[in-house]
């Protein structure tokens, strides 16, 4: 039996600057659980604007960015808009997004 990738490495284009001016490319991104796309619906942020979603889910399911201890929003929301796209399309494409990949079929 194949094991199953849950988590995959990448490297950003730019990278992330952290306040000491140190720079963070390489991270790991998990797949998403429903709750990674569901409990952020909740929160007032994502109410007041919908398209800030997509920073908590981020936030979420980094696992790791270079050195830092913790990614959270504010790390997501200081990402060069490079490095944001960049990764909005590594969880479309390890997520299978949009119908790719397989689903189940009708009956």
């Amino acid at each position: 039996m194949n094991p199953f990738a849950t988590e995959f490495e990448f490297t950003l284009p730019v990278g992330y600057r952290d306040a000491d001016g140190n720079l963070h490319r390489q991270g790991v991104m998990r797949l998403a659980t429903a709750a990674d796309e569901i409990l952020p619906l909740k929160d007032h942020r994502v109410q007041a604007n919908p398209a800030y979603l997509t920073i908590i889910v981020l936030s979420r399911v980094i696992v790791r960015l270079g050195t830092l201890d913790m990614i959270n929003t504010k790390v997501i929301e200081e990402l060069f808009s490079v490095d944001f796209n960049y990764l909005q399309t590594l969880y479309n494409s390890i997520n299978q997004v949009a119908g790719e990949g397989e689903g189940p079929s009708g009956p």
